[in-house]
């Protein structure tokens, strides 16, 4: 007696073998049949899966949905997507060590304090598993956190004894499950660490298994620098590497990406991408670490400390490369998150409005926001196109889902929140012909399983865990754009997680679990 059977659907495996019509069945957890159904087989659903697709359950290995199970468990905006799993605490940034609630910040609203002090990593782990959320979680654990509860704000090399502590909660979030280690090394306190301490930090991953995934130190005119360094914390910790958000985000080295590519897989690097030329980060990482929310009322009003900061934001200095060598302002388009909607104005924009220097409205909404978040359209379409045809290019959203609420409805977000999946396999497969269908499923599936460590999953295998996404690949698509941000995908007809309908055009059943790495 099987418990799901969906039937004569095109089997795209998760491979990247071609798609074969095939019936698939389902008993517990567990895929138990991929082929023909024998006459007479019973099972207590079936589907009509003729004409449409079906592949292993997505896996999104760059999120930031560390706040989802807590917030809205149902978690819709990554189930639409046909997305099953989902890997947390990117960049640095994970809910432990208990540092506070920041992680999950404005998406807590009054819950905040009870989140974010877990005892241990596996505490934080368990409270995920009791909130039963409806996709799987894994979870890296964050440098920039470990480095914080070691070390605080202090901006200085972490001397050896904070190393140790480092790499002591570092190995204990293994032990207890993490699937690796994030860095961000954009964001404080992550820009304050040398090469030297990310690979003590990243130490115990050789020993206990796992992956070190970085934000690395630059993504325009420095990449080819940054992504050295996150390959010579992998050669000295002996850890594998990935590179997260893959991009090249300044006009000066656009169109480099064959070389770039080069240098990740010549030394064994993977990656992943998001399907935009626009991404979405703190606003606050723009300015130099020495501006700080303390400092900025005095920025604004003194015309010689703006002048000089402005020159360093848009040309850097010795240690930090400026945002203007990325983009102009009138590229730059912040989207608060506690403050006043800024209408989708670039910062040159509202500076022309207000009469002052784009500078000045950037200081004057961190003073009133601090939680400010910024659209960089920093990016070349060709190269976008380049990097997804990389084999070892996984597809991820890095995305901050908002939860399924009114509240957040009119919130300016990034569609990749909403549509990173279905836009891959519908204007990039399908319209454009940038990837075959079954290379790109292969990038959403079997491609991140491996590399996270995500035992029988990414496959549709007997014996497999039963995460599956059934779309109609002539009408899948991302929906949204950045004046739509939260508008639903189309063309995920059904999504199962761990053997259960968890999606059907509306939220089903919550089935998703933790889930640990194994050393």
């Amino acid at each position: 007696m099987l418990d799901l059977l969906i039937r004569a659907a095109t089997v795209l495996d998760g491979t990247g073998a071609p798609g074969r019509t095939a019936d698939v069945g389902v008993a517990g957890d567990r895929i138990v049949l991929v082929g023909r159904a024998p006459g007479g087989v019973a099972a207590a659903r079936t589907v009509d899966g003729a004409g449409l697709c079906l592949a292993p359950g997505f896996i999104d290995v760059h999120t930031h949905a560390d706040h989802l199970p807590f917030v809205d468990p149902a978690m819709g905006a990554v189930l639409r997507q046909g997305v099953t799993t989902v890997v947390v605490g990117n960049c640095g940034d994970s809910l432990w060590p208990p540092v506070g609630s920041e992680g999950i910040g404005p998406y807590l609203g009054d819950q905040g304090p009870e989140y974010g002090r877990w005892p241990t990593f596996g505490a934080y782990l368990d409270a995920v598993d009791a909130a039963r959320p409806a996709a799987n979680v894994a979870s890296l654990v964050g440098h920039g956190t470990v480095r914080e509860q070691v070390l605080g704000a202090e901006r200085r090399s972490a001397d050896a004894a904070a190393l140790r502590a480092m790499r002591a909660l570092v190995d204990e979030a293994l032990a207890d499950g993490a699937v690796g280690v994030s860095s961000g090394l954009i964001y404080q306190p992550g820009l304050f660490a040398d090469v030297d301490e990310l690979a003590a930090v990243a130490g115990p991953l050789a020993r206990r298994g796992g992956i070190y995934a970085s934000h690395i130190r630059g993504e325009g005119v420095t990449v080819f620098s940054a992504v050295a360094e996150a390959i010579e914390v992998g050669r000295r910790s002996g850890a594998p590497v990935h590179v997260s958000h893959l991009k090249l985000a300044a006009r000066s080295v656009w169109h480099r990406t064959d070389e770039l590519l080069t240098l990740v897989h010549e030394n064994g690097a993977t990656c992943d991408q998001y399907p935009y030329t626009a991404g979405l980060t703190d606003l606050v990482s723009l300015l130099p670490p020495w501006a700080t929310p303390d400092t900025f009322a005095a920025l604004r009003t003194d015309a010689a400390r703006l002048a000089h900061l402005e020159e360093v934001v848009s040309y850097g200095e010795p240690g930090w490369v400026g945002a203007g060598e990325q983009v102009d302002w009138e590229r730059v388009v912040p989207v608060p998150v506690g403050g006043v909607d800024t209408g989708g104005l670039s910062l040159a924009a509202l500076g022309r409005e207000q009469g002052v220097a784009p500078l000045a409205v950037m200081l004057q909404m961190l003073t009133e926001d601090p939680g400010a978040l910024v659209l960089l359209y920093d990016m070349a379409e060709e190269d976008v196109r380049t990097i997804m045809r990389d084999p070892r290019v996984m597809v991820a959203s890095d995305s901050i889902p908002a939860p399924d609420d009114e509240r957040w409805a009119g919130v300016r977000d990034h569609p990749r929140s909403y549509g990173t999946f279905p836009r891959v396999l519908g204007h990039y497969v399908r319209d454009e012909g940038v990837l075959s269908l079954e290379s790109a499923v292969r990038k959403m599936t079997s491609l991140p399983a491996d590399r996270f460590g995500l035992a029988d999953r990414g496959r549709v295998a007997e014996g497999g865990c039963a995460d599956l996404t059934l779309f109609d690949a002539a009408t899948v698509g991302g929906g949204g754009d950045f004046d739509r941000p939260h508008a639903a995908p189309q063309g995920v007809a059904l999504v199962v997680v761990n053997g259960r309908v968890a999606w059907e055009g509306t939220s089903g059943e919550r089935s998703g679990r933790v889930l640990r790495h194994a050393p």
